[in-house]
């Protein structure tokens, strides 16, 4: 029951309160997407008639950012999982008597430190981000790219130079806090530039790129490791990085809109408000004046002509703040979502993916070369399977998903929820065990090199494909937080990780491949199994668990609204 006031004010701001979360909780990610009566696709959100608005910005410039938003992913993996194909060489260099023919013990412990450089930085780069993405939704995308890139890059030119254990390690782990601020922000600038119809493709193109920054960081290194040191992979990355950097700040815009909070509230307002929030007719109702307001893309206002004070003027790090919500706030919010069964099932669904590919890679150079005597470039050429896998997830992660969202949108009448998406989970539930199946089971029992390689083609495409559906799904339904929502999974991903890669190796000693990664299998099956109840109740879940009094304080204010 509310409190009673007799202070008019309070009164009326906490009845605005309770309409403005009132609306919060029916909306959730369900609008409609297509007109009732033309069923064509609506524009959500709804651009402003503003031509410096993201969303009124050409196809073209749009996807150029999205090529850069590409390479940048690229290079977030490229040195802190490429040179993990040199850890022999690498342990013989940091530790000099630690040779696995004469002293197999001390090469044992030797190679137990050097791990940590990786690990280190896996941890880092998933941890920072709980500072990076606070920063992005309150000053903005601009300044989080071009400060993390900076870091990476002097870290990367650290890393070339020293040769102590102990600075090696602290430069890896300072990179990582660098490095890993892209993998969050990313989908955050996809979601202020691309409409809701667009996202899923844009979106696989993003986790694509994350995975082929693996296995092109894991080729690379191996190819330079025939001729050269492996101190030169640093040597050939760090321009790359330092590229990212250069385009960033010189070409790279502020993605973010302060958009009319006053509008978008005139549009919820217009909501007579009875029906329940399962309601298909309140999702109607609810976007009925953003209907008529939405301009067609032929009518939407063009950018005026660049001139160079305005590109100057654009070079600007910091453009203000985009939300009166404090940083504290921002900062805890990430830990509240994860206790929101569709973001929980979306952070278990990338540590069974992402997570055990980390579990692969974290022995894979010792394993190919115990069951097959590879060299390490020959193993880091059996990665041209992951980024052949990622390639093909691309279409069958975004497409797919896409496609399947919008026929069920037209069989509920124009309306769309995000759970339509979850079908288009069926080929990871496949794919996924079957990886780590085939890689286990190939390892094991010395198979022809073709099984695991096959194994690491698929678990990259489970990557690209299974996690993009379930990252866009828990976007599409809390998307004024998607940032925070983003570091929520990808923050428990990396944790997960973190502490498989310290256990895989004594796991695989103690059980051997098959047993060990026929579990991984069985948890992974499981945990992408769950799309289904989500599917069938993950609509009133959604509504159901956001009134619970725990999440009441991660509610986002309304200067967060992007009219979706």
């Amino acid at each position: 029951m509310a409190e009673v006031t007799d202070n008019p004010r309070l009164a009326e701001a906490g009845t605005k309160v309770e309409r403005v979360e009132h609306i919060q909780k029916r909306t959730l990610g369900n609008v409609r997407l297509r007109h009732l009566d033309t069923n064509e696709i609506i524009l959500i959100p709804a651009p402003s008639s503003d031509p410096n608005d993201p969303l009124n910005w050409s196809q073209g410039y749009k996807y150029y950012i999205a090529a850069v938003i590409c390479f940048a992913m690229l290079m977030c993996n490229f040195l802190a999982a490429g040179p993990t194909i040199a850890m022999v060489s690498t342990t013989m260099d940091f530790f000099p008597g630690a040779n696995p023919a004469t002293n197999p013990a001390l090469f044992g412990e030797s190679v137990a430190k050097v791990a940590y450089f990786f690990t280190g930085t896996a941890l880092l780069q998933g941890m920072g981000n709980f500072i990076w993405v606070p920063i992005a939704n309150k000053y903005g995308r601009r300044p989080t790219y071009v400060l993390s890139y900076l870091i990476y890059t002097v870290c990367g030119i650290w890393l070339c130079f020293d040769h102590s254990y102990n600075g090696f390690l602290a430069g890896r782990v300072i990179m990582g806090f660098g490095a890993g601020a892209a993998e969050t922000i990313a989908p955050i600038t996809i979601a202020d530039v691309f409409f809701l119809h667009e996202r899923g493709t844009v979106m696989s193109l993003y986790t694509s790129f994350l995975s082929v920054g693996v296995a092109f960081g894991v080729i690379i290194s191996g190819l330079i490791t025939i001729h050269h040191e492996w101190r030169v992979i640093y040597e050939v990355a760090t321009p790359l990085v330092g590229l990212v950097l250069l385009i960033a700040f010189f070409a790279f815009p502020e993605t973010a809109y302060i958009r009319d909070h006053k509008q978008l509230q005139s549009q919820s307002d217009s909501d007579p408000g009875s029906p329940g929030p399962t309601s298909s007719e309140k999702s109607h109702i609810a976007t009925s004046d953003a209907e008529h307001q939405t301009p067609s893309p032929s009518t939407a206002p063009t950018r005026p002509k660049l001139t160079m004070k305005a590109y100057l003027e654009s070079l600007k790090i910091f453009h203000g703040t985009l939300t009166d919500e404090s940083l504290l706030k921002l900062f805890i919010r990430p830990i509240g979502l994860i206790c929101l069964p569709p973001v929980l099932w979306a952070a278990l669904v990338q540590s069974v993916t992402i997570g055990f590919l980390v579990a692969v890679t974290s022995n894979v150079d010792v394993a190919f070369q115990t069951a097959y005597g590879f060299q390490s470039w020959q193993v880091g050429l059996c990665f041209v399977a992951a980024i052949i896998g990622s390639l093909i997830g691309i279409p069958a992660g975004g497409h797919l998903g896409d496609k399947v969202a919008d026929w069920f949108t037209r069989r509920n009448g124009g309306v769309r929820d995000p759970e339509m998406r979850l079908p288009a989970m069926i080929p990871s539930l496949i794919t996924t065990p079957l990886a780590l199946i085939l890689y286990g089971v190939g390892i094991q029992h010395k198979l022809h090199w073709m099984c695991p390689t096959v194994g690491l083609g698929l678990i990259n495409f489970s990557i690209v494909q299974g996690t993009n559906v379930c990252l866009v799904y828990v976007i599409d339904a809390y998307r004024p937080v998607a940032g925070e929502v983003t570091l929520a999974v990808m923050g428990f991903k990396s944790l997960f990780g973190f502490l498989l890669s310290f256990y895989t190796n004594t796991w695989v000693a103690q059980s051997g491949y098959q047993d060990a990664y026929g579990v991984m299998a069985a948890i992974a099956a499981l945990v992408i199994l769950m799309w289904v109840p989500l599917y069938v109740w993950g609509k009133r879940v959604r509504h159901a668990t956001w009134s619970w009094p725990v999440i009441s304080y991660i509610h986002w204010d309304d200067d967060r609204e992007v009219g979706e």
